[in-house]
């Protein structure tokens, strides 16, 4: 099947219902962000640490699959010369709503996390790529991308889920309360779930997800040439999964040395 356009579809649905990855930063944000008084979200509660960052004025920042017009309009309100790529045009909008408003300058680009080749070699200063590579097949395709557009020394702070969140049967969860290991890693939707499961999350216009390894999400990044410099984990916000026992998010830094 066509992944990339039915999880096109499916967070076309998420804006539609207001998912909050989708909604918008207020005006007041992004006034702050000019102060110079600003923090962004890798994972879902923790703010990435400024130091991070580095200078950010007049950097060139690719928002990777990171549209909904929340990191992006904020990194350009801070000085940053921003290009926001996402599968979803309506996220994109969501972006072009904001600088609009703003009258911030952002570039929007369409397309497929795994394929940057728009962009040429060296083409950006940093990279900012919150939890969302769990909508693609292959994490490492990314990280080979990211390398590839950005400058030496250049930075990728990337956020991700850990693939224990995929072992569980969350679904059997939902209705018994009792955790159930049943899932292997690396995990997909489309080759694990029950068919019955399955067609209804396809039916409902669900976005797919896949549980990558360890292996790929973080020896990949090393793989690919990166040297990981910074690393925190955080929990989901959501008391009902597995926060009382383990923070299942990771964020990660990783240089491109020169």
């Amino acid at each position: 099947m066509d992944i990339l356009s039915h999880n096109r579809e499916a967070w076309t649905k998420e804006v539609a219902e207001g998912n909050k990855w989708t909604i918008p930063v207020a005006h007041e944000v992004v006034e702050a962000a000019r102060r110079g008084e600003w923090a962004l979200l890798l994972t879902p509660t923790k703010s990435v640490p400024r130091g991070w960052f580095g200078e950010i004025s007049g950097k060139k920042v690719l928002c990777l699959a990171s549209g909904g017009g929340q990191q992006g309009p904020v990194l350009a309100a801070a000085g940053a010369k921003v290009t926001v790529f996402d599968n979803c045009p309506a996220q994109l909008d969501r972006d072009r709503e904001v600088a609009g408003r703003e009258g911030l300058d952002i570039a929007l680009e369409q397309g497929d996390m795994r394929d940057l080749g728009r962009f040429s070699d060296a083409a950006f200063d940093l990279i900012f790529h919150p939890v969302s590579n769990v909508f693609v097949d292959d994490a490492r395709s990314v990280w080979k991308e990211c390398f590839r557009v950005l400058k030496s020394g250049g930075i990728l702070l990337a956020g991700f889920a850990n693939p224990l969140l995929y072992i569980f049967d969350l679904e059997a969860y939902d209705e018994s309360g009792v955790r159930e290991v049943k899932y292997r890693i690396p995990y997909s939707d489309l080759d694990q779930l029950p068919k019955e499961v399955l067609a209804k999350r396809l039916a409902d216009k669900q976005a797919l997800e896949w549980g990558h390894s360890l292996a790929d999400l973080i020896g990949g990044q090393v793989d690919s040439g990166f040297c990981i410099e910074g690393f925190f984990e955080d929990n989901s916000g959501r008391e009902d999964i597995l926060d009382p026992y383990i923070d299942c998010f990771i964020a990660t830094k990783a240089v491109k040395r020169k």
